[in-house]
């Protein structure tokens, strides 16, 4: 992952400097911020470079959430969020805002890095193609999705839930099999996690949000009728 820029945003020292430490040996450029106000500051400077922002929860002068709020509003940089917190309605919460990723505290910084690299392999790679079904065009290469022409904006894991639905039109997927792909990994939330981007990914797409099937008892199913 060379050339790829890591913003690290934790209150503890020690924690931003084992995160680094395992970053680094993977070739990652490394920026840092101590807090909230911090964080803002230094993606300011430098979100032309930043490919991932890894982002503490819990920070003086202004939490994660609310340096969230203020990145989503101009960036669709992918952000995992980190925190000590294992309540499943934060999460939720935070999927709403358009976290990308959680990791709970503590982790392994080796299963840190791995899913760093998951997510930017799924951002940047090297997939030049435009699907168009029934007025929903998705661009791979620019990861934009267009609805009649007119873009809509999507978080990382509202484009990839689409983009996964689109790939495999007219097929039921359960929901099991969406977070094992979308997800591309062990997650143990339950099925609201899902449910809950399938709503706002609805709500984006408009008319053409009935696209997206319900099947009950099963998941969802991608079908232009």
């Amino acid at each position: 992952m060379e050339n790829n820029c890591v913003l690290i945003v934790d209150d503890e020292e020690r924690m931003r400097k084992l995160i680094k430490d395992f970053l680094k040996v993977k070739g990652f450029t490394i920026l840092e911020a101590e807090d909230g106000e911090k964080a803002i500051q230094v993606f300011q400077e430098n979100k032309n470079k930043i490919s991932i922002i890894l982002l503490d929860v819990m920070m003086p002068k202004l939490d994660g959430w609310s340096v969230l709020r203020q990145i989503r509003q101009e960036s669709k940089v992918p952000i995992i969020m980190l925190t000590a917190r294992g309540e499943e309605q934060d999460e939720l919460f935070g999927f709403e805002l358009g976290v990308d990723e959680y990791i709970s505290k503590p982790f392994s910084p080796k299963i840190l890095v791995a899913r760093v690299e998951a997510i930017l392999k799924r951002t940047q790679g090297d997939k030049k193609e435009i699907k168009n079904l029934g007025g929903i065009e998705i661009d791979k290469e620019g990861r934009t999705v267009k609805v009649d022409g007119k873009q809509i904006e999507l978080s990382l894991r509202e484009y990839e839930l689409l983009t996964y639905l689109v790939e495999n039109e007219n097929i039921a997927l359960s929901r099991d099999k969406i977070l094992n792909n979308v997800w591309n990994y062990d997650y143990y939330g339950d099925s609201r996690t899902i449910d809950s981007h399938i709503k706002k990914i609805r709500h984006k797409l408009g008319k053409k949000g009935k696209y997206i099937e319900t099947i009950r008892g099963i998941g969802y199913k991608f079908e232009v009728k």
